[in-house]
């Protein structure tokens, strides 16, 4: 399945059968989660987890996460331990991914884990992307809808603008509330470690886990989003300093910027809105011919230390 641009849909009872064809069919379409947008295809069927590498130009080693509609769905495919089964109580559906074992005979196509023993599974809250997922009644694999190390997608035009025909459809429910992708934890029998910030702020998940032990190491590659080099815009990202006339400025709190985060310093807007002021920020700078995107300093506690995070992967050494 292919086609010179994406098939729009509305996300309505009609757009949202459409899409389930389309995945049915083994096609790809963007769909809206809280966290981004997410690329999905069937997570049972390699021909078409294997589209999903080749649209976003994905390295095959990096594996994808599998959004199942509950926790009924996920214990299916991975082996539920005491502690991941009580943050799934906690946290499911919501913006959580647990790397869990892969059980035998899941079905889970093999290029979704890119050949770890593990999964990473989701129950997304959006309820257009529960709709999809119930309406297909198997698991989707869905990454976010973007380039392989590009800006994430945070609204339909977003997904347009980065893959246009590589997708066969986009499920436009506006843009994402959350902003930024979910947070990872492995579960096991010596504590929880943390493998990516997300949109579940650490303090929630240590409050039911107890102290998380953070695997942040970049370039070791156990669960989705730990590539060193990630997040980009097309122009070069520059983090903290005051920013110079040949630059695009990107302010959080009070302060002149060309845009930015949250005038008021309120880190829950600016997880939201960071994708988005990023890829407005990367127009903005090839339209001016800019060298670099400068990008405030963020405090780092709760949501900060995910836009952190991002803002890291994303920046380049300054010159």
């Amino acid at each position: 399945m292919s086609a010179s641009s994406p098939e729009l849909l509305k996300a309505d009872a009609e757009g949202i059968a459409r899409a389930v064809a389309i995945l049915g069919a083994g096609g790809l379409v963007a769909v809206p989660t809280e966290t981004v947008y997410g690329l999905a295809a069937d997570a049972t069927d390699g021909r078409a987890v294997a589209r999903i590498f080749a649209a976003k130009g994905r390295p095959a080693f990096n594996p994808l996460i599998v959004h199942v509609p509950d926790l009924a769905a996920a214990r299916e495919i991975a082996e539920m331990t005491g502690p991941a089964e009580a943050l799934a109580e906690a946290f499911w559906p919501g913006a959580l991914t647990l790397v869990l074992p892969l059980r035998a005979g899941s079905g889970i196509a093999p290029l979704v884990s890119a050949g770890l023993p593990t999964v990473a599974l989701r129950v997304p809250a959006h309820p257009v992307m529960q709709a999809v997922l119930r309406g297909l009644g198997r698991p989707v694999a869905a990454p976010s809808a973007n380039l392989s190390g590009r800006i994430s997608a945070t609204t339909a035009g977003h997904v347009a603008d980065g893959l246009g025909g590589a997708v066969d459809a986009i499920l436009d429910a506006g843009p994402c509330a959350v902003g930024v992708e979910s947070t990872i934890l492995a579960p096991g029998p010596s504590g929880t470690r943390l493998l990516r910030e997300g949109g579940l702020p650490r303090e929630a998940v240590e409050a039911v886990a107890g102290p998380l032990t953070a695997d942040l190491t970049p370039g070791r590659i156990e669960a989705p989003g730990q590539m060193e080099r990630h997040y980009a815009p097309g122009v070069p990202l520059i983090l903290g300093g005051p920013a110079r006339k040949d630059e695009v400025s990107v302010g959080f709190g009070p302060g002149a910027a060309d845009l930015t985060l949250s005038a008021t310093g309120d880190l829950t807007e600016a997880a939201a809105r960071l994708f988005s002021v990023l890829h407005d920020a990367d127009a903005l700078a090839r339209a001016r011919g800019a060298r670099a995107i400068r990008v405030a300093e963020v405090p780092e506690t709760g949501l900060g230390r995910a836009i952190n995070d991002r803002l890291r992967r994303a920046a380049v050494p300054e010159s």
